[in-house]
């Protein structure tokens, strides 16, 4: 993601150039997808151009917010219109492969918000959509562009950290509300690939490809409440093909502890220092030369780009940060990501966890990526 231009601070929005030299997004789903719609008003080579979604009332409320775009219940009707350059999408995971299919046949390139698939068919169809048409997709994994990760990975690049030895991630939630909002959560999925999506992907793009997962996982109380029929409570061992090695842990029924423990953290250990980037907050910490611990804390610079003031766990920044890096991307053929084949990767180390969680038994990828077409 080096080709993200950071620029520390409250990011500028105007002036911004004309609509020529920007791509325009159309969001299908407008409860989450919303949220991007008013974070493109941050953006300066990409702009908002429409919204869909089955629902009136989600569509008000995104005209509300945002009175100047079209809008429609009909996705066929979204991918009908001409300055609709970019799709994306913020609907039930088990949709993403039917709506990522029949954007890149519509000839437009693709923002899916994580997981990008959450089955091995749909796996294979949108992998084989991509390459009979062609067409581009960025997986929206926010937690990649919040601010403390940025800087972590930007230190990370410039070699501050030396050579990573061990990468610990987690996502800690609770998720009742979840439930309340999407009952298929708890029914038509699997948290490995809800929540914990955030700390594999985080894991994986530090460790490159990973050889194998071993995993353990639970249901709690709550998700026993909720009928769910997988687990909510993770953890899991990941072994890179170059034998380094990480961890993530997911629980998603707990009573939080936020001012122990954040959301979601990443813990860096490298030759040369240990760094560890934080959300909902926004601290990076992190070793400076002499040994001495560095804490960097931009959330009053920044609360109001990616939060916009408003409760933390918003994601208008985040979102705002990955249209950008995509769309800029696609404008100056530069490289982007997480791409096609680095989501699709991510799913089947998901895939390994639950399938390793089922068993107790460790889990080769390898076979997992040929399954659905990609060399291992």
């Amino acid at each position: 993601m080096s080709s993200l231009k950071h620029i520390p601070g409250i990011r500028p929005t105007f002036p911004r150039p004309p609509a020529s030299v920007q791509k325009g997004i159309g969001v299908l789903g407008l409860h989450e997808g919303r949220t991007l719609l008013v974070g493109l008003e941050r953006a300066t080579r990409a702009r908002a151009v429409a919204g869909c979604d089955l629902s009136e009332e989600k569509i008000a409320a995104a005209r509300a917010a945002r009175p100047d775009l079209f809008y429609t219940t009909s996705y066929a009707e979204l991918l009908a219109h001409p300055e609709v350059e970019i799709v994306a999408i913020y609907t039930p995971d088990a949709l993403h492969g039917e709506h990522i299919v029949a954007a890149f046949e519509a000839g437009k390139d693709v923002i899916c918000t994580k997981p990008l698939v959450n089955s091995a068919d749909d796996a294979r169809r949108v992998l084989a959509a991509a390459r009979r048409t062609g067409r581009r997709l960025l997986v929206g994994q926010s937690t990649r562009f919040f601010e403390p990760f940025l800087r972590q990975r930007a230190a990370f690049e410039r070699g501050e950290i030396g050579r990573l030895e061990l990468v610990d991630a987690h996502y800690f939630h609770r998720m009742d509300w979840f439930y309340e909002k999407s009952p298929w959560a708890a029914t038509a999925t699997d948290w490995c690939f809800l929540g914990l999506s955030h700390p594999i992907d985080l894991v994986r793009w530090y460790l490159g490809r990973i050889a194998e997962v071993h995993a353990y996982g639970y249901r709690s109380a709550l998700g026993e409440r909720y009928s769910l029929q997988g687990c909510d409570v993770y953890t899991v061992s990941l072994r890179a093909v170059d034998g380094r090695i990480g961890r993530a842990l997911g629980h998603y029924g707990l009573h939080e502890l936020p001012s122990a423990r954040n959301a979601i953290e990443l813990l860096l250990c490298g030759t040369e220092g240990t760094s560890l980037a934080q959300y909902h907050d926004m601290r990076y910490l992190h070793t400076a030369a002499d040994g001495t611990q560095v804490i960097e804390d931009p959330l009053y610079a920044l609360r109001h780009y990616y939060f916009n003031s408003e409760v933390h766990g918003a994601h208008y920044g985040e979102f705002a940060n990955y249209a950008e890096h995509f769309a800029g991307a696609l404008l100056d053929g530069t490289p982007w990501a997480p791409d096609l084949e680095e989501g699709l990767e991510t799913f089947c180390v998901m895939e390994a966890v639950r399938r390793a969680a089922q068993t107790g038994q460790p889990v080769r990828v390898a076979p997992l990526l040929e399954e659905i077409g990609l060399a291992a």
